[in-house]
């Protein structure tokens, strides 16, 4: 049975990885000083439980059309669509989950998205090839976790002359974990395996005790519940903040289109409140989120779920604190790769600070 959970995570998790722990809910930048007033919308043409990929509803004033993963960046919305389903946002969001990230950038290109929840190198590269959209918040920061069978790892130096295993080549992942390495001045020093999925991770790890593993959360949560021997040794998003004041390690960014902020620029202030109220609830009580995550057909446990959210860094960065961390994070990527952001730093205009 829990190999069938484990599974289960890593189809969902890989996806919204392609690009969860911080204690406390980030919500700094300029406070938004305007909202949009409530409309009289259909509520019931969006909700957001039973399938994990629910058809937004067609678009009405004060309503946005949103489209998110599966996996840790939709988890940081589920209190907000509970609450919009109620009337106590101050925009009512029509929601669509998706598995794979293709569709919800299709779905930003052709319109039928308002605001998306993406991983941020794919919101650059697909920016750099189309346009048409800005970023407004940093919604989830690194989700990445250093894991060990035994008690040897307790910096990134202490991976020298180490073996890691980890999805991703070519990936966040990957990129993210030489950029730690080469800051402690070991990129040298380690060598890399690569596998298809987190499970064959915790596989290599269970034949060869002395392996390192990298993985995602929540999947890290499950995978130490299945093997109590694995425990989470280093996590890559405080590594990162300890040698790098100017940039953050960003999962996931959420961009609105920029035909909508022209139609409405208040949408933009609104978005943020509503997602700065709906992480701080799921940050503030794990078990309910728990619940509505499950519903929403992200994770498949609610134990999982409540124990993987304090891990998952979720967060509503905005204003100019994002662009900075934000451009950080892209240009370690792009010095690496400029592939890994779609082969140029995105322009000033990607980044929606409300000036």
């Amino acid at each position: 049975m829990k190999r069938i959970l484990i599974i289960t995570l890593v189809a969902a998790l890989l996806l919204g990885l392609c690009a969860c722990g911080a204690e406390e809910t980030v919500t700094t930048g300029t406070e938004p000083s305007k909202a949009v007033s409530k409309r009289a919308v259909d509520t019931t043409a969006a909700s957001t439980t039973g399938a994990s990929r629910t058809e937004a509803a067609p678009v009405e004033e004060g309503t946005l059309r949103v489209y998110s993963l599966k996996g840790p960046t939709s988890m940081g919305i589920a209190t907000m669509l509970r609450d919009s389903e109620a009337g106590k946002t101050n925009l009512h969001y029509a929601s669509t989950i998706c598995t794979a990230a293709d569709e919800v950038t299709a779905a930003l290109v052709n319109g039928k998205a308002d605001a998306a929840m993406l991983p941020a190198n794919a919101a650059a590269a697909l920016f750099n090839k189309a346009g048409g959209f800005s970023v407004v918040a940093i919604n989830t920061l690194g989700v990445l976790y250093v894991v060990e069978n035994g008690d040897t790892i307790h910096s990134v130096k202490d991976l020298a002359g180490k073996t890691v295993c980890l999805t991703g080549k070519g990936t966040t992942p990957e990129y993210a974990l030489r950029y730690l390495l080469a800051a402690n001045g070991i990129e040298d020093q380690v060598t890399l395996e690569f596998k298809s999925e987190a499970q064959e991770v915790v596989a290599a790890m269970g034949e060869n005790v002395a392996m390192i593993g990298l993985l995602p959360q929540p999947f890290v949560t499950a995978a130490c519940a299945q093997n109590e021997k694995l425990h989470v040794a280093l996590d890559l998003t405080k590594e990162w903040e300890a040698v790098s004041k100017d940039s953050a390690l960003v999962t996931g960014v959420t961009v609105i289109r920029n035909e909508v902020l022209e139609r409405n620029p208040f949408y933009a202030s609104a978005l943020i409140k509503d997602c700065t109220a709906g992480v701080e609830a799921v940050n503030a009580d794990p078990a309910v989120a728990a619940e509505l995550i499950v519903n929403m057909g992200i994770v498949a446990k609610a134990p999982i779920a409540e124990k993987a959210i304090p891990a998952c860094n979720l967060v509503c960065i905005y204003g100019d604190q994002m662009k900075t961390l934000l451009s950080g994070y892209l240009q370690t990527l792009y010095d690496q790769n400029p592939k890994a952001v779609g082969g140029a730093m995105p322009a000033d205009d990607f980044y929606y600070t409300g000036e």
